[in-house]
């Protein structure tokens, strides 16, 4: 049987955010070098707020598309209408907390400026809320190249709403106006989209609606604990210490965006893609879809995680300065999650409609971290709290797989591609083994010890992978032309 990879169309969308990569990933570089720490944590507390929020007011609304679009074309825009509906009133509601909780959110973050930046976080998050379902619908009609687009454009105006305004006027408010700006922009697209592609069919349905809750509300429960306990350590450093602290704290948690870049999109497609073989009654060709999504995406992040250990030192003091220093041991043990987004297991959770057992995980996930916080901070300092999470979400992983196991009625063999993993495992660990070796000889500035360990880390790599035979034809084509791009670029 032939495998139908996830992988072909996930590029498309994964080119998209990529062509964005370098003016994305560079907004926090660039804002540590104009705002003091002090100033740079207040833009991470604003901008966890929001996130907080809009996750969480989504109530599975916009992510309910995938389940429900790919086998209702006829009801498509109804699905659509509904869930853009309750967006915009669950964002129109987030504003109004937002701004009328902002002296209280002030106090509790421990930082008295907040207030007078909320209202217009409240409004970001009100016009970012109507747009959630454009790329989720795109996805789901299978224009993967306008996806891939739309992705693109967005993090390229997101990128010079941030950049720019405080190139030009040096502070935190017109960065805020800048993101406003990009957010309306966004909405008139997505309102012109959904008006040409649904024309009259683009109308609330009241029955549909009650189909589309019963399937989010569970998911939204366990959205809802998973923002939860993926913010909590963020939110307790806020209250037990001064923003520039924070700043520290934030910096070590870096998010590398060809991390989410990769695995949203490929998730997404998997979904997709599954939810289509499952109407179809092909369960084998879901496990099929599984391991090529997993192993593609172990082929990418197995070795991203390890590079960003051994180079963690070189990686954040080149793009935060010295003074973040601080922040390298917490980014060393955050780089673990890397590894741990290989398994797209929130996915087929979905696609199988187990929402409830999801919101289950998650309660678990933030009872661990709830439970070990506070100890942990005593205990390691600010790397206790990422400690505690990687541990959580390990426990939250391999949970879900036991269900997988049973849902899907394979053996636990059948449940990933173990020997290629393990295999690819011993060929990270080798590269990771040359790249210190290289940088343990080099006495020189962080540019040419960065270059020389990337290099020596991307030829190991590719060089034991290649001849391991755990590659088929295609595989080994995109691992070359991936070579060849980092080696152009001078960094692994």
């Amino acid at each position: 049987m032939k495998t139908e990879s996830v992988f072909r169309p996930a590029l498309l969308l994964m080119s998209g955010r990529t062509l964005a990569f370098a003016a994305t990933f560079f907004i926090p570089v660039v804002l540590t070098r104009i705002f003091d720490p002090a100033q740079f944590g207040t833009y991470k507390q604003l901008f966890l707020i929001q996130s907080t929020a809009f996750f969480i007011a989504q109530l599975g609304m916009a992510s309910s598309l995938y389940y429900f679009l790919p086998p209702a074309a006829h009801e498509a825009g109804r699905y659509v209408a509904n869930s853009m509906l309750f967006l915009g009133t669950a964002g129109l509601a987030g504003l109004g907390v937002v701004v009328v909780a902002a002296p209280k959110l002030a106090q509790w973050l421990s930082n008295g400026e907040l207030a007078g930046y909320l209202p217009w976080i409240g409004l970001y998050l009100f016009l970012m809320m109507l747009s959630a379902a454009l790329e989720i619908v795109l996805i789901s009609r299978g224009q993967y190249s306008w996806a891939a687009a739309s992705y693109a454009l967005s993090d390229l105006a997101r990128a010079a709403a941030f950049i720019l305004p405080v190139l030009l006027f040096r502070q935190l408010e017109w960065l805020l106006k800048g993101a406003v700006v990009v957010a309306l922009l966004r909405v008139v697209l997505t309102l012109y989209y959904f008006r040409r592609e649904f024309r009259s069919g683009f109308t609330p349905d009241r029955v549909l609606f009650k189909s589309q809750l019963a399937y989010a509300l569970p998911f939204a429960a366990a959205v809802l604990v998973e923002i939860v306990q993926a913010s909590l350590p963020q939110y307790a450093v806020s209250y037990l210490f001064d923003p520039a602290t924070f700043a520290i704290f934030a910096v070590g948690c870096l998010q590398i965006p060809l991390v989410d870049f990769a695995a949203s999109p490929t998730s997404d497609v998997m979904m997709v893609k599954m939810q289509e073989k499952l109407a179809a009654g092909r369960k084998a060709a879901v496990v099929a879809i599984w391991h090529d999504t997993t192993w593609k995406l172990a082929l990418l992040f197995f070795p991203l995680a390890a590079f960003c250990v051994v180079a963690a030192r070189e990686i954040i003091v080149l793009l935060f300065t010295e003074k973040y220093a601080a922040s390298v041991p917490i980014f060393m043990a955050w780089s673990t999650m890397i590894l741990l987004s290989t398994l797209q297991v929130d996915g087929v959770m979905r696609v199988f409609a187990q929402t409830r057992f999801l919101l289950a995980l998650n309660v678990m996930r933030l009872a661990i971290i709830a439970g070990l916080l506070q100890w942990s901070l005593s205990a390691f300092g600010l790397v206790g709290p990422v400690l505690v999470i990687v541990l959580a979400t390990a426990a939250f992983k391999a949970a879900a797989l036991v269900r997988m196991k049973r849902l899907l009625d394979i053996r636990a063999a059948e449940l990933l591609p173990w020997g290629s993993l393990a295999a690819l495992l011993g060929a990270t660990a080798g590269a990771a083994a040359a790249a210190l070796a290289v940088k343990s000889q080099m006495q020189v500035a962080i540019v040419p010890v960065l270059f020389a360990t990337g290099l020596a880390f991307t030829v190991t790599y590719t060089a034991l992978v290649w001849h391991s035979d755990l590659l088929n034809s295609g595989e080994k084509l995109a691992l070359a032309s991936w070579a060849r791009f980092r080696l152009r670029k001078g960094i692994a």
